[in-house]
């Protein structure tokens, strides 16, 4: 689907969907549990559909009842007669958490799976799993759009990266637990994005799930341990509700409602992101765990003059907000964002480095790639009257139409409905805030 954006503001006021990130890993949890968890506030994107299809077929049962999911748990142990089911077939969409929350998942419950995806899934780099798989004798075979592994985990030590993906710790600590005995994941760089390994443990917790992590480098997983049955609900998504707070930086009046700025969600620093985009003080408390260069001329680009002003931001952390972030920068004028430590968005749903900078571009916007990051010299406004592809990528077709609103004239764009895979309504959300949208199935 394409859509042709005609520039206006949007107003009113705006609640964002659930966390798919969260629903993820309670979804997991109480698929593990011995009986029956409530989880509600559950939105269903592809992401999570892919999420719930594979936990079925690994043995859970899923009722629906509108936005709660019943879930009658596996009852995954050390014991499991799960182990002794045949070989599972695990689609995972397009979604790189469920392919590798559930790599390890599946080894420790089934014996191993075959996995498979679509879009670029398949070809994100697992490699931190393969080198540990080598180590303890468990066999895996990669095909172009396969990914199968047999064998079963043993307790002991886990080695790996922290700078990749926590996706790969996140998969270690669900399935760790399930062994006979203790197991300890040791980091061999600094963990990036640790607040989406907090929310790994804080599913856990709620599960009823030990996990220890007494030094920056090491978590402690005793053996043997339950998933236990937990009635809970999934937070507001504050890695979506930025786009709408980028749109409220652009000048929009909108209202975002439902957040929890106690959040355990680390994309809550977009708000002090925002305001050191607007020169404000930071209030303190949101950004504690994430690091930031702040105000001074450290982007690397000419001579801070006539009144602009440099804001370079680590994104390391919290690398989904560089879309919403690179928006707000593009229009935030007089001001030049210099987005650093970025490299990983090149492995996501697009090259995000490139497929934010064509976008930006194409609306008029001032945007230089480099190899891990962006400098965007901010302007009042971009002049549109082009064509986006949004490159089968839900966060640059979301990005595109919120820098939409700020162009001279308007903006096509192809694939739109990509959104479905995180934020299925968000274009009736953003009609429903007085955004102005023409649907077309053919080519502009």
């Amino acid at each position: 689907m394409n859509l042709t954006i005609t520039p206006t503001q949007l107003q009113g006021s705006i609640t964002p969907p659930p966390s798919k990130s969260q629903a993820h890993r309670l979804i997991i949890a109480a698929a593990l549990a011995e009986g029956t968890s409530r989880l509600s506030n559950v939105a269903f994107s592809q992401d999570i559909e892919a999420t719930l299809s594979c936990m079925e077929e690994l043995g859970a049962a899923v009722d629906r009842q509108g936005n709660t999911l019943v879930i009658t748990g596996l009852g995954a142990g050390p014991m499991s007669p799960l182990r002794r089911l045949a070989h599972p077939r695990l689609d995972c969409g397009e979604s790189g958490s469920t392919l590798r929350f559930l790599i390890p998942v599946a080894l420790a419950v089934r014996g191993g799976g075959s996995f498979t995806g679509r879009g670029r899934l398949m070809e994100r780099p697992q490699q931190p799993y393969f080198d540990l798989f080598d180590q303890k004798d468990i066999s895996y075979e990669a095909r172009e759009r396969e990914l199968a592994v047999t064998g079963l985990l043993t307790p002991g030590a886990y080695t790996l990266p922290g700078n990749v993906s926590s996706q790969f710790v996140t998969g270690l600590l669900y399935a760790l637990p399930l062994l006979a005995g203790d197991s300890v994941i040791r980091l061999t760089t600094e963990l990036e994005s640790a607040d989406y390994v907090a929310m790994t443990r804080d599913a856990l917790k709620r599960f009823g799930v030990a996990v220890t992590w007494p030094e920056p480098r090491a978590f402690h997983i005793p053996g043997g341990q339950r998933y236990t049955p937990c009635d809970t609900a999934v937070e507001a998504d504050w890695s979506q509700a930025a786009f709408w707070y980028a749109a409220a930086g652009m000048g929009s009046p909108v209202e975002v409602r439902g957040m929890d700025p106690r959040s355990i969600q680390g994309d809550r620093v977009f708000v002090d992101w925002a305001r050191m985009l607007r020169g404000e003080p930071l209030t303190g408390g949101l950004s504690a765990s994430v690091p930031i260069l702040g105000k001074g001329g450290t982007a690397p680009t000419e001579p801070v003059s006539g009144g602009r002003s440099a804001v370079s931001i680590d994104v390391s952390h919290a690398p989904d907000l560089v879309p919403p972030l690179a928006a707000l920068g593009a229009l935030t004028p007089h001001t030049d964002l210099y987005i650093k430590n970025a490299a990983r968005l090149r492995i996501k749903e697009s090259d995000r480095l490139s497929s934010v900078t064509a976008a930006l571009t194409a609306m008029g916007a001032d945007v230089t790639e480099l190899a891990d990051g962006l400098i965007i010299r901010g302007q009042p406004t971009l002049a549109g009257g082009c064509v986006v592809d949004s490159c089968n990528d839900h966060r640059i077709a979301m990005m595109s139409a919120i820098a939409a609103t700020r162009c001279a004239a308007p903006v096509t764009l192809l694939g739109a409905d990509c959104v479905a895979k995180s934020y299925p309504d968000f274009w009736e959300d953003y009609a429903a805030l007085g955004g102005i949208i023409t649907k077309s199935e053919g080519s502009p």
